[in-house]
């Protein structure tokens, strides 16, 4: 067994050894002898034949300086190049974009190391990366340095050309082990220790050591093996590889007694002197391989004469193509490895927040990594919920979408239909119980609803969204974001009203174009203003008095402002206001009015964006009001566009929260639905399609009936998404249908009538006509319909069963009684596998309407396919809005009807499939940035009251166990 090999970390100095051997032949890499205080870096113990025929012991040194590094040498680091390079070239087929990196930390400036791992990274195709730290710098500065390299993207790899005293177990463990090329951490060495190796790295001198050994004739199975003055990871690590390729191991210090007698019976010997003065040759036996890591460990200036730095540097860059291969592999879509939480259901059912408390929710960073997002795509909000950050779209671009489900409902009635519940209800049985992937996506309810009469929106009884209490109550902050930006350009809106009132255009101008330290410019937005006008010019002293006055002067007409101020909270008093009223506003008092922030355009804009830069561009459009010449004013305009986009930048991700048994949930965005779109986002659509995998299920809920959430959903936010429908998931309740059919007016808190708790099919057959209208509607768009029946505990099985045959006798290609709210998933596995049956069909989806058509042609086909409306009527406002918008060039834009949901109709008190109607259209108005024109049908208010006993009423908070009380 021959080995001819010293081996060197690329980031410790080459210490010379210098001593004499009396009485040994002492040869260079020629035969020839020379001196022996010569410094060495490797050395063998071979048989030679002497000259007078006998056999000796030879230990064979090689010079300094050299310039043929040996034919092992050669060989070793060749193989590891072109294995790194095919590799590698593998790697980026599939992906040119990636340049694996390798960041180097070093505590001054040492070029020769940077030269050595530019060299051996060049040879395989890999960028090098130097951070130079002070000579004397603190533990912090280094860890500092580290933790920004773990998050940097285009590093895979991280080494420390540090002196051993700056090698402390934080800053080793400071590194992810994934990027841990150098095998420092305790986690890599731990997984040498164990024998898995395949997500982390060994140290590089272990790991050449092996490559060496492994070259030999002799299989290393069975050979003994001395480690001698060595300690830490190192001895380890090196211990537990020999271990591992089925070498007997031996450890022992240099005081240690017995360890000659080992050394001569030892087949390889690996040692450090640490002191002391080496190896005596009489304590070799022939054949044995021996390998002295004193070079290698010892600290020094670095030189880059050895050739065990390229080695070291080979293997290191060796493991930066690995790192780069798993982080290819991580990047890839990940199959889920969902662990439903177990549901136990009670009879009778306790109360919404008693089941949501009995139910110990998984950490959110758990289910994250169980439905396959990376820890850098999770932002968490505590311990069970978290927004998700839309790089997953990038990773993930190529991965087909799953199957798209929409749940809408029949005509709303006071008693409720239970969208959100069967929604929830789905997604349970399709993932906990038919172990298929799916996501629910969810408006995120307003504080106003909460608070007053509806209660809270995570679903009911065993489905729901947990923890409940956090769902209905801030969440992570997007609607109060919201609400600071809206306001922000209300503002924004008056403050330059009352400046242009009150100033000559030069003193605007000198106040929107400042000297800053004798220097004046254009902000970017105010360049875009200039492009507006058609002002090219880039040099604030270079315009005319003309072209000063057009910038500075957006001459808002007050009558004509559109943009109103927003809160949370339904407040009647609110509903029109005047402001300006303070001396200090120098008389420019105007009315106004504030709406719910559901209501913003904002929030529109949120549930339709699809990143960053389009929501950006989206608030820039929003027109705020019109000129005194008729022209319209956006927020770019005003020049706030830039901040809005900052207020709302953690907005746009969707949150990540769970279901009672433990399956994913996006909830973003609220838009009200009878006065927007009614619909959670698109990009909490577009992410739940890519995590779900192509058989996977994304079930997604619009607001209100078919007839407004669905519509919506189909010709607005289709549109925007590009996305495609494969089935409509129809919410029915027999009490709902009866009142549809005739029964008499609920109040909610007020016991039912008798019609709602006593069977009477009459009722229930006369209330379907407005189910079989909902499935008519989602015909109009060539899908598929699935009724879903949620049945209380006061219906009876003749009323289930005619609900059933009716729908389907409708057309629905299934209809399926659900008992998810008494029972959980597994009261929703029939409706499951219906719409897991139908989804799989193919559909023919088409819009309702042609976006070419005129603003007029649109309405009037929604009112009479959708409604079942005679014809439109304009009011001469809606007609005279219609002629601006068509001048304006927003005539191709969809149709947003706002309308009241309780009825097919205009007239809330309408039930059933109200016939013979005129729909009055009294106004239109336009959200530009959001991308819909919105006529207004009778009388529509976009603030809510309180009722005379809000909910707020029966909610509290213990102040002992901070548990909130009475909240639904």
């Amino acid at each position: 067994m021959r080995l001819s090999v010293a081996f060197r970390y690329a980031h410790r100095s080459h210490a010379s050894i210098r001593r004499s051997r009396a009485g040994v032949k002492v040869l260079n890499s020629e035969n020839s002898f020379i001196p022996v205080n010569s410094a060495v870096s490797y050395l063998r113990v071979r048989e030679a034949s002497s000259t007078s025929g006998t056999s000796e012991t030879v230990v064979c040194f090689k010079s300094h300086p050299r310039k043929n590094d040996g034919p092992l040498y050669e060989s070793a680091v060749g193989d590891i190049v072109q294995r790194s390079r095919e590799e590698l070239k593998a790697i980026r087929e599939p992906n040119p974009g990636l340049k694996p990196t390798l960041a180097i930390i070093q505590a001054g400036e040492d070029d020769g190391l940077l030269e050595v791992n530019k060299k051996m990274a060049g040879k395989i195709g890999l960028n090098v990366m130097q951070i130079c730290l002070p000579h004397q710098c603190r533990e912090e500065e280094v860890i500092e340095e580290i933790l920004r390299l773990n998050e940097d993207s285009r590093v895979h790899g991280i080494f420390l050309h540090l002196p051993q005293s700056f090698l402390s177990k934080s800053v080793r463990n400071a590194i992810k082990p994934q990027k841990d090329v150098d095998g420092v951490s305790d986690l890599n060495v731990g997984r040498v220790v164990l024998g898995d190796q395949r997500d982390g790295f060994a140290s590089p001198v272990a790991g050449a050591v092996l490559e060496m050994l492994a070259r030999h004739d002799a299989p290393l199975v069975g050979k003994m093996a001395v480690l001698l003055g060595l300690e830490g990871p190192l001895k380890a690590t090196l211990q537990f590889l020999l271990q591992n390729n089925g070498m007997m191991v031996q450890t022992h210090q240099w005081s240690s007694k017995p360890v000659q007698k080992q050394i001569m019976d030892s087949d390889v010997v690996v040692f450090l002197e640490t002191g002391h003065k080496g190896l005596p040759p009489t304590w070799l036996r022939p054949g044995v391989a021996v390998i002295n890591l004193s070079s290698a460990l010892m600290e020094g200036k670095f030189s880059s004469n050895h050739f065990e730095v390229f080695v070291a540097a080979v293997v290191i860059c060796q493991h930066v193509v690995r790192s780069s291969r798993r982080w290819i592999q991580e990047q890839q879509y990940q199959p889920w490895r969902l662990r439903p939480l177990k549901l136990q259901s009670l009879s009778p059912v306790p109360s919404d927040i008693e089941i949501s408390r009995a139910q110990t929710p998984k950490p959110i960073s758990q289910l994250a990594q169980e439905i396959g997002l990376l820890p850098e795509e999770l932002e968490a909000y505590g311990n069970t919920k978290a927004k998700v950050h839309l790089s997953l779209l990038n990773r993930l671009q190529h991965q087909p979408n799953g199957k798209y489900v929409l749940v809408a409902g029949i005509t709303p009635t006071p008693l409720g239909e239970g969208k959100s519940t069967v929604t929830i209800g789905l997604v349970q049985a399709l993932s906990a119980h038919l172990k298929l992937n799916s996501f629910a996506c969810l408006r995120q309810p307003s504080q106003g609803p909460t608070f007053g009469v509806k209660g809270g929106a995570a679903g009911g009884g065993y489905a729901q969204v947990i923890p409940m209490e956090e769902f209905n109550l801030h969440l992570t902050g997007d609607i109060h974001a919201i609400t600071a930006a809206n306001n922000l350009v209300a503002a924004a809106i008056d403050a330059r009203i009352l400046h242009e009132a009150t100033q000559s255009d030069r003193a605007l101008y000198s106040r929107l174009v400042p000297s800053v330290n004798g220097v004046r410019c254009f902000s970017p937005i105010q360049m875009a203003r200039l492009q507006h006008l058609g002002i090219n010019k880039s040099d604030p002293s270079g315009l005319t008095p003309e072209e000063v006055r057009a910038f500075v002067r957006l001459d808002l007409d007050p009558e004509k402002v559109t943009w109103q101020r927003v809160v949370d909270t339904n407040d009647r008093f609110l509903r029109k206001i005047t402001v300006g009223q303070a001396n200090t506003e120098k008389g420019h008092a105007r009315q106004t009015q504030f709406d719910i922030a559901v209501a913003s355009e904002i929030m529109a804009i949120l549930a339709l964006t699809d990143g960053l830069a389009d929501m950006r561009a989206r608030l820039g459009r929003m027109v705020v009001g019109s000129s005194r010449n008729g022209q319209s004013i956006t927020a770019d305009d005003l020049g706030v566009t830039g901040a809005l986009a900052v207020l709302m930048k953690d907005a746009i991700k969707p949150t990540l929260m769970q279901t009672l048994e433990g399956t994913p949930v996006f909830v973003h965005a609220g838009p009200f639905a009878n006065i927007a779109h009614g619909n959670s986002s698109v990009l909490a659509d577009k992410l739940a399609l890519k995590l779900v995998g192509e058989e996977g299920y994304v079930v997604t809920e619009a607001g209100f009936g078919a007839d407004i959430g669905m519509e919506k959903f189909f010709n607005i936010k289709c549109r925007t998404s590009g996305l495609r429908p494969d089935v409509v998931v129809l919410v029915a309740t027999v009490r709902a249908l009866k009142m549809h059919g005739g029964g008499p007016n609920v109040t909610a808190g007020v016991p039912l009538p008798k019609e709602y708790i006593n069977e009477n099919l009459q009722l229930v057959a006369d209330g379907c006509s407005n189910l079989k209208k909902q499935i008519q509607i989602a015909h109009l768009f060539g899908v598929p319909v699935v009724v879903a029946l949620n049945v209380f505990k006061t219906d009876t099985q003749a009323e289930i069963d005619m609900v059933c045959c009716i729908a389907e006798a409708s057309g629905a290609s299934a209809a399926v009684q659900c008992h998810h709210w008494s029972r959980g998933g597994r009261g929703s596995v029939e409706l499951a596998h219906a719409v897991k049956k139908v989804a799989s069909q193919k559909n023919h989806f088409q819009f309702l309407y042609n976006l070419q058509d005129s603003i007029v042609e649109k309405i009037r086909t929604i009112a009479q396919k959708v409604y079942g409306a005679d014809d439109i009527e304009l009011s001469p406002e809606a007609q005279a809005k219609i002629d601006h918008y068509n001048q304006q060039g927003f005539g191709a834009l969809p149709i947003c009807m706002a309308k009241t949901h309780l009825s097919l109709s205009h007239m809330p008190e309408k039930k059933g499939v109200p016939t013979g109607f005129i729909l009055p259209i009294r106004d239109i108005r336009a959200s530009i940035g959001a991308g819909f024109i919105y006529p207004l049908v009778g009388t529509m208010s976009t603030m809510p009251g309180l009722p005379t006993r809000p909910c707020f009423y029966d909610i509290d908070l213990d102040p002992v166990t901070e548990e909130i009380k009475g909240l639904f």
